[in-house]
């Protein structure tokens, strides 16, 4: 049994996953999520919070950094990923909940005019796994996606649901195949390498480079949308949750015309508010709203270097803080020079260059590091792949070749 102080103790090496060490290193810091989550809704406990969250923060320090979650198998480090970015939410959030004076409160849906009432079990649960804090009254300026599943019955809304969560599934796994067919020696693999060919000419160099990250993009919405939307169909047909709890994350990112619509309406909106807590509200008291604006991409930078860090320890910070910093000076750019005005065809073409010119760095990033040679049941599974890699390899040589 450990005792207190060496719970706290922060490890120096990681170990694989057992059911031991899973109920003593990742279990206390959830436990004080859930616990900080229930007393950030209670009148007069932010002194409380306050004495928490160190601890919970240094749990979900030493939980993200001692276990090793992929138990030795390289493809699938994916899962150290998920564990590190899910102990930084906690560590944030909780931070965010500790400096909040006044208690969270439920409200209205926009299918009731009705207040939810007070659970005191449900409403930490709802809190905790909210991100976008739909349905709290701390959500304001968060835009909800028009709804694109009916909504007459639960069993309705979990069948159309169901069917566009394994839809993206196929998808997620065959563009994976695709990214990987273009290189599996080397960013197709997890020793990782560059996407850029430098034994093409520059402009098919980059038009190469262009379509992996394009490709890295789809592949990212495919597999959150089918992950969210198959989390939905288990809220609503186990837990008996209303369909209204579960808006779609998503607004057809590739219709944005404004990187501002892109990154503030159009792509998923979970860490919004925590990006603008860590990032965002710093910068803006020392600059302006420029600060702010481009404090939160930081935010968000560090957010993915963190991903990358669980897979290569040697990841350079500027691969993830340099795209999502010019995402940001982006979103500033086109307010100086367009305003509010920014639409049509120019702005959708504006939006995708620059979208897809800093895609390729970060495209980049992650190739490096190995995560994009990593490998899963989606891509495993999928009919479709061995054409997909015959297709890929043909096109790659053609390439090659002009």
């Amino acid at each position: 049994m450990l005792s207190f102080p060496d719970s706290l103790r922060l490890p120096t090496a990681r170990i694989p996953l057992t059911t031991e060490n899973f109920v003593s290193d990742v279990l206390p810091p959830v436990i004080c999520y859930f616990a900080t989550a229930f007393l950030v809704q209670q009148p007069q406990t932010q002194p409380v919070r306050i004495a928490l969250w160190p601890i919970t923060a240094i749990l979900a320090f030493r939980a993200a950094t001692s276990l090793d979650m992929c138990m030795g198998q390289p493809k699938l480090q994916f899962w150290n990923i998920d564990l590190q970015l899910s102990m930084f939410c906690i560590a944030a959030r909780t931070l965010e909940w500790t400096v909040q004076t006044k208690p969270f409160i439920r409200v209205a849906q926009r299918s009731s005019t009705d207040v939810p009432k007070p659970n005191s079990v449900l409403d930490p649960l709802d809190l905790a796994c909210s991100l976008r804090g739909y349905g709290w009254d701390w959500s304001q300026g968060l835009y909800v996606p028009p709804e694109t599943h009916p909504t007459s019955s639960r069993l309705a809304f979990a069948t159309s649901t169901l069917v566009s969560g394994l839809k993206h599934s196929f998808l997620c796994g065959a563009i994976h195949s695709a990214i990987q067919s273009f290189s599996p020696h080397t960013f197709g693999s997890v020793d990782g390498g560059t996407i850029f060919d430098e034994s093409l000419p520059l402009h098919l160099r980059y038009l190469r480079s262009s379509i992996i990250a394009t490709l890295c993009a789809f592949g990212v919405y495919s597999v959150l949308r089918a992950g969210y939307e198959l989390t939905a169909v288990l809220g609503v047909l186990l837990f008996r949750q209303h369909p209204d709890q579960y808006p779609p994350s998503f607004d057809s990112p590739w219709s944005a015309t404004s990187l501002r619509e892109f990154w503030s309406r159009r792509w998923h909106q979970w860490f919004r508010r925590s990006f603008i807590f860590l990032g965002g509200r710093p910068l803006s008291l020392l600059f302006g709203r420029v600060g702010g604006v481009i404090g939160a991409f930081l935010a968000s930078g560090f957010f993915h270097h963190l991903a990358l860090l669980a897979i290569d320890p040697f990841s350079e910070l500027w691969r993830m803080l340099l795209p999502f910093g010019m995402m940001g000076a982006g979103v500033v750019l086109e307010r100086a020079v367009a305003g509010n005005k920014t639409g049509g065809w120019l702005g959708w073409m504006w939006t995708m260059c620059w979208l897809v010119l800093w895609g390729n760095v970060m495209a980049d990033g992650w190739a490096r590091a190995g995560m994009l040679g990593g490998s899963s049941f989606l891509d495993s599974a999928t009919p479709a792949r061995q054409p997909i890699e015959r297709l890929v390899r043909t096109f790659d040589e053609y390439l090659h070749t002009c």
